[in-house]
């Protein structure tokens, strides 16, 4: 899977892929991370990407012509590239947004910077609008970063273990298990003994009741969307609990 980033500062993403299990998946030809520069399309002597905004007002506006000469240049390689424009006004990125985008071969995410892009761009170039949540940031590449590390990581193999990205947090609507490494006491704290029963039923009992435990006690709103199975519905009726209401008290 290929990851195109159109920033105003491709040394904040080149740097971030150096090591770790991207870098991994990188050597491996399993992703590619290709930072292109907008200013190496902007066109003059001084190579201006901004401009200040029809209209007045405060900032300034990021021009048309150098983003879609990089949208047109990267696709020329990649035609079938799914184009992103990370903005406040996307739709929120989740764990179900991070599998939708799994199935385009090719992503070009453009990183936007002071008060955002030419409205054209938006209207004319991209095919999708995402945003990483309900806050402010100074540049779109952290929102990029966290996008292809949230994908990359769903690639079989990329983890290594078959099974670690389906049972992170999210991986399906709830919160993920406590973790336990040794020593098997820690100042005066201890492993759960099912843990180190070598029960491997057990232990998948305890971890799913765990997950649904520290998602009611954490995240509830995320029980109102997860697949709760009949097993874990006994498990609240055993707390006294009913799903519905906890669902109510969610969405009162």
């Amino acid at each position: 899977m290929n990851f195109i980033i159109l920033t105003l500062f491709p040394d904040m993403i080149s740097s971030l892929f150096g090591n770790g299990v991207l870098k991994r998946a990188i050597n491996k030809g399993d992703i590619s991370v290709i930072p292109i520069n907008i200013r190496d399309f902007a066109e003059g002597k001084h190579k201006i990407t901004d401009d200040r905004p029809y209209g007045g007002g405060c900032g300034m506006v990021m021009k048309p012509e150098p983003i879609a000469a990089a949208i047109s240049s990267a696709k020329r390689e990649f035609p079938k590239a799914h184009t992103i424009l990370l903005t406040p006004q996307g739709r929120i990125f989740n764990q179900q947004a991070a599998r939708d985008l799994l199935r385009h071969e090719t992503l070009i995410l453009i990183c936007g910077r002071y008060e955002g892009v030419d409205e054209r761009i938006r209207e004319e170039w991209v095919n999708d609008e995402v945003s990483i949540g309900d806050y402010i940031l100074t540049g779109g590449e952290p929102a990029a970063l966290v996008i292809v590390d949230a994908v990359a990581r769903l690639i079989p193999g990329t983890l290594g273990g078959e099974s670690s990205a389906e049972e992170d947090s999210f991986s399906d609507g709830l919160l993920e298990y406590p973790h336990y490494t040794r020593p098997r006491s820690f100042e005066g704290a201890k492993v759960p003994n099912v843990l180190i029963s070598g029960d491997h039923e057990k232990i998948r009992e305890w971890r799913r009741k765990s997950s649904l435990m520290q998602t009611l006690l954490k995240r509830p709103e995320l029980l109102d969307s997860s697949s709760l199975t009949g097993e874990d519905i006994d498990f609240f009726k055993k707390l006294h609990l009913r799903i519905e209401d906890v669902v109510q008290k969610i969405r009162d």
